[in-house]
């Protein structure tokens, strides 16, 4: 009989997944997904965590608690840096310890430490750690990281493409608008947890689409552009995910074809609070682009979220039509 892992559909599931499912699939275990974020979910989730925790981590506890009970394994990976000199939230790093003493009756868990700070010499380590439960074989765990990651950059290069997690479901993609050359431009800013769940984000994406808006986000952004330009700041930014959201930011600043731009954080969420900070001042300061940013925590209402969305996207619209036509004596 297959192993079965189970792999929370939530935080970096919507940045890694086709990586991680790849991997224990080619192993031979069945990975098993947590259902989409749902109203329960989030229920259970606030429920089982502290106080204290983010949006993203209270739902991905809700989501921890849909599958243990129908797995052999959970995987969840401490995941504390995955670039040379950066990191990824504090809040990662404890993730395991977290849900281990937040919800009860767990099966083991997988909980490889992946820290490349320093360097990715313990690369294969940490992975043959995380495939050991399935199989001590060295070569077919080296195999199945290979394929994982092939997976992992084919997906990656569909998202620089346009192609985002929401358009990979069938039911969206049936029911697409076609892209229309005259299309306003909206870069979307935020961690990919909050951007790409579409019941976190009170389907954000397809929102701004139905309004004829083109949406660009951090992951749509070719890696050397976003250094580029987050390397106009002062100091290095160490968060990994702050460099690109900081990056894309001072992008759409500068680029002309883009209208505005809206920063969705979550409440709770320190590194938001930084970051979000960091690009409105900037864009307040060197440009005269539209900014605003849309907080989401377990109660916000989707008929307010929707009413911030039109009033954007209207005053956009308003922009490009009338702005080029004041008189020049004002």
């Amino acid at each position: 009989m297959d192993i079965k892992v189970g792999i929370p559909r939530g935080l970096l599931y919507y940045y890694y997944f086709p990586l991680w499912n790849k991997f224990f699939e080619t192993l031979g275990a069945e990975v098993v997904v947590s259902q989409p974020t749902n109203k329960k979910i989030i229920e259970n989730g606030v429920k089982n965590t502290v106080d204290e925790a983010c949006l993203p981590v209270k739902v991905y506890h809700g989501h921890v608690i849909d599958l243990k009970d129908r797995v052999d394994f959970l995987f969840v990976p401490k995941l504390m840096s995955v670039y040379k000199n950066e990191y990824i939230c504090p809040k990662f790093c404890g993730l395991p310890e977290m849900i281990s003493s937040s919800v009860k009756d767990l099966p083991p868990l997988i909980d490889t430490t992946i820290n490349f700070r320093k360097s990715r010499k313990n690369l294969f380590k940490a992975v043959y750690e995380i495939g050991s439960p399935i199989t001590k074989n060295v070569s077919e765990i080296e195999k199945a990281y290979e394929d994982g990651l092939k997976h992992y950059h084919e997906y990656r290069a569909l998202m620089k493409q346009g192609v985002l997690p929401i358009d990979m479901t069938k039911e969206y993609h049936q029911k697409r608008k076609i892209i229309t050359v005259n299309q306003q431009k909206v870069v979307l800013l935020g961690h990919p947890y909050n951007l790409y769940d579409p019941h976190l984000s009170m389907n954000i994406i397809a929102k701004l689409r139905e309004k004829d808006v083109m949406v660009i986000t951090p992951e749509m952004m070719d890696t050397s552009l976003i250094n580029q330009y987050a390397n106009q700041m002062d100091k290095k930014m160490f968060w990994s995910f702050g460099r690109k959201i900081i990056g894309t930011a001072f992008y759409a600043m500068e680029e002309p074809t883009v209208s505005g731009m809206i920063y969705l954080s979550s409440f709770g969420c320190g590194l938001d609070s930084v970051i979000a900070d960091i690009a409105e001042r900037r864009v307040r300061r060197s440009s005269r682009k539209p900014f605003t940013v849309l907080t989401l925590d377990e109660h916000t209402g989707e008929a307010g979220i929707d009413t911030r969305i039109e009033a954007f996207v209207d005053m956009i619209q308003w922009r490009e039509k009338n702005e080029n036509n004041f008189s020049s004596h004002g």
